[in-house]
């Protein structure tokens, strides 16, 4: 049998894996994220690839979930809207060549990026 403070704990990680989910911005491709990322005072955006790339990919590499992506700000530039960003795609479930057992599969790559789409003129 349950106790309270069990059945608590179970409704309070269901409560924040929701949230969590909801927090994710579905988007075609990361340009979206990166301008988020930009904006947000806390420099960070998250999202879920979706469309037709994203359904190829995973169906490629047999992934058990969506293809995630996270944004996150490095280091701010001093011309207004540039930063250098963290961008980390990631999926689970993913069935590479040669690899025995599925895994989390994640790729990171940084990028200098302004809200115009631009670089930035000086990383200053």
């Amino acid at each position: 049998m349950k106790t309270h403070a069990t059945v608590a704990l179970s409704l309070a990680l269901c409560t924040a894996a929701a949230a969590m989910a909801q927090e994710r911005i579905a988007v075609k491709d990361a340009k979206p994220l990166l301008i988020a990322a930009i904006e947000a005072p806390g420099g960070q955006a998250h999202g879920v690839l979706v469309g037709d790339i994203a359904d190829a990919i995973t169906q490629r590499f047999k992934g058990t979930t969506p293809i995630y992506i996270d944004v996150s700000t490095e280091r701010r530039y001093a011309q207004a809207g540039c930063s250098r960003l963290n961008v980390r795609f990631w999926q689970d479930g993913v069935q590479l060549p040669g690899v025995p057992a599925p895994r989390r599969q994640t790729i990171d790559f940084g990028v200098d990026y302004c809200r115009d789409g631009q670089p930035p003129r000086s990383r200053s």
